[in-house]
């Protein structure tokens, strides 16, 4: 009898989370990128419940403390994963609570560190063309992967956006593109002449040969299906083998270095916030460290009397 309420208790367990998981796909139109890491993080939790004789609708306060030690001093988590994984169960304590599944988020009770503040990484302009230069033009998937690259640089979208990008979505009229950014909202990004060179070349050729399925969506894999967020991860790790760069690459990379040019270039902070689609003007201004640290070093380098010549002292 009491394993027959346990594997209930599973159930019931499974069920909410599953809930949850189809709340946030469906509802809060979160990536699957996304829902993983979620998903990844409560399972965590609950393994830890499961430890410790905890039971998932009746923690207290100080339940929630051991565990914010246990990641601490036993996993040994970075400030930035613990903060992550306490908004995951944040989020999914506030929907039980919406729910009726328990009586109050337990966790909004607690706080979780201070994270290391970290600049945004980026990559210099002659980096990114090395990129570029590393795709085989011959190739339909050469062509798919020099235009994932041109289209992340000038126009600043998420990876999950770009994903979703259909042909249908592109006004080559006027070089822009309806993007569904998050929690449904649109809106429309330009791009340049180099990005159309390549968007053209890839219509007439490679997503003709790609697009055995009639597939709607712009990037397809290799089967003619639509590329996912882990395979564009993947082809730019094997594109930059093919060049010298010795930096760890990624999609949120790219878009940094689209931030992080136009402002270097004098462009106002608000565009750039509306570019990427940033709710928050806080969000962007993590940018503008970046070009302060640029503008010193350029103001070290070239102004005369930036600093004392050796020779002089």
């Amino acid at each position: 009898m009491e394993r027959e309420n346990e594997n209930k208790e599973g159930d019931i367990v499974k069920q909410d989370l599953e809930h949850y998981l189809d709340y946030l796909k469906f509802q809060k139109n979160y990536s699957l990128y996304t829902v993983e890491n979620y998903q990844q993080d409560i399972l965590e939790f609950f393994s830890y419940l499961e430890r410790e004789g905890l039971h998932y609708k009746k923690l207290v306060y100080s339940d929630l403390r051991f565990f914010l030690m246990y990641l601490k001093e036993e996993k040994k988590d970075k400030n930035s994963s613990i903060d992550r994984k306490l908004s995951s169960l944040r989020g999914f304590y506030q929907f039980l609570a919406n729910e009726g599944v328990v009586s109050s988020n337990v966790f909004r009770l607690l706080s979780g560190p201070k994270k290391e503040k970290k600049l945004p990484r980026y990559f210099e302009y002659n980096e990114l063309e090395a990129l570029f230069e590393a795709c085989d033009l011959s190739s339909p998937l050469g062509q798919r992967n020099r235009l994932i690259l041109e289209m992340l640089y000038a126009t600043g979208v998420r990876v999950g956006e770009l994903v979703s990008i259909k042909v249908s979505d592109i006004n080559q009229g006027s070089r822009t593109i309806l993007i569904l950014g998050k929690g449904n909202k649109e809106r429309i990004v330009p791009y340049g002449e180099y990005c159309e060179e390549i968007l053209n070349l890839y219509l007439k050729e490679g997503y003709l040969s790609l697009n055995t399925k009639n597939s709607p969506y712009l990037f397809l894999n290799h089967h003619g299906e639509k590329l996912t967020e882990r395979g564009v991860r993947y082809l730019l790790e094997e594109v930059i083998k093919h060049t010298s760069i010795q930096k760890n690459i990624s999609p949120h990379m790219i878009r940094h270095s689209f931030a992080t040019h136009l402002l270097n270039q004098g462009c106002d902070l608000m565009t750039v916030q509306k570019l990427l689609g940033h709710e928050s003007i806080k969000a962007t201004q993590v940018y503008t460290h970046v070009t302060t640290d640029r503008l010193r070093d350029v103001y070290r380098s070239s102004f005369p009397r930036a600093k004392i010549e050796s020779d002089n002292k």
